[in-house]
């Protein structure tokens, strides 16, 4: 039988742990044989591109389906016409993560406000934005965050919910495509949204937060682009969370945070968690298997040894 394919559309797909940690969780949940491929393309690529990496994935019968990281909105911008079903947190936050095809249908489904949730929820225990009545700071206004901020504005009890969100994006397009998607939901929480490229400006937004507040590196820098959001001299929140959305690269926002670990009392992490769950996720949707949480820990035990 001819060897099915599972598509992977990114930046650097090579460099992913997911290309030596996925065969062995195929075999571990029994998919058969699939092999992954890698497509990579450049940040902001062009329509065509997009379109032509997308219709061949679907007309190819061996191709069961992929993820999408970092091109999440553009490539829904580019092809939506192309799905036959597109999934509600799909059409609310306009991107798609997970691609793949059932009953004659090729589906667009976006899953990072599900993995982000699941991921969030594993390091931010409940009832924390009740106790401390502190903000998030969330630098980047691409998928990972939108999906971020849906969480943080919809999931919890509006008690533990943040007082406030900073959103900083370095183009104001994204900006404005994030607030047209919070206009739809119905929280309490206000959000600000800050057109900024100037490290010195988002350290003084950062010297700014409550105690406990939570910051975010959903920018791509550090992986897909070098540098980091902040200077060296930031200061991060007292007890505050950190969360970088990367697990590799250069990780210049994590070694930031983690130089202040412990004189700050900073709760820090990196995207290790996400990863699993991002991946899981679109695996269950393009495979339609199910990943308890038992399994889910079976494949996170499996995967930390290719970390």
């Amino acid at each position: 039988m001819p060897e099915r394919r599972f598509s992977f559309i990114g930046v650097t797909t090579g460099k992913s742990a997911i290309m030596r940690v996925f065969p062995a969780w195929a075999e571990h949940l029994g998919l058969g044989s699939v092999v992954m491929r890698g497509y990579d393309l450049p940040i902001h690529a062009e329509t065509a591109r997009y379109r032509e990496v997308v219709t061949a994935l679907r007309d190819d019968p061996l191709d069961v389906g992929g993820l999408v990281t970092t091109h999440k909105i553009d490539l829904f911008a580019a092809c939506r016409d192309l799905f036959d079903y597109v999934d509600p947190y799909a059409e609310l936050c306009g991107e798609v993560s997970s691609l793949s095809k059932r009953d004659g249908l090729f589906r667009a489904h976006a899953k990072d406000p599900i993995s982000s949730g699941r991921s969030f929820d594993d390091f931010v225990k409940q009832g924390c934005w009740s106790e401390s009545g502190a903000d998030a700071l969330l630098f980047g206004a691409g998928g990972s965050n939108l999906a971020i901020t849906i969480h943080l504005m919809t999931v919890r009890e509006p008690s533990d919910r943040p007082r406030r969100i900073v959103v900083v994006n370095r183009s104001p397009g994204r900006l404005e495509s994030m607030r047209a998607v919070h206009e739809q939901l119905d929280s309490g929480v206000k959000v600000e949204y800050v057109h900024n490229a100037d490290p010195l400006e988002n350290d003084r937004l950062m010297a700014s937060l409550p105690v406990g507040s939570l910051v975010v590196n959903g920018t791509g820098m550090g992986k897909d682009s070098p540098g980091s959001p902040i200077t060296d001299d930031a200061l991060f929140p007292e007890q505050g969370l950190v969360w970088e959305l990367n697990y590799r690269g250069e990780l210049d926002f994590l070694h930031q945070a983690r130089r202040q670990e412990q004189a700050r009392g900073l709760v820090v992490e990196d995207g290790w968690r996400y990863f699993i769950h991002g991946w899981t996720s679109v695996i269950e949707e393009v495979f339609d298997v199910a990943i308890t949480p038992d399994v889910l820990d079976g494949l996170s035990e499996i995967a930390s040894g290719y970390r």
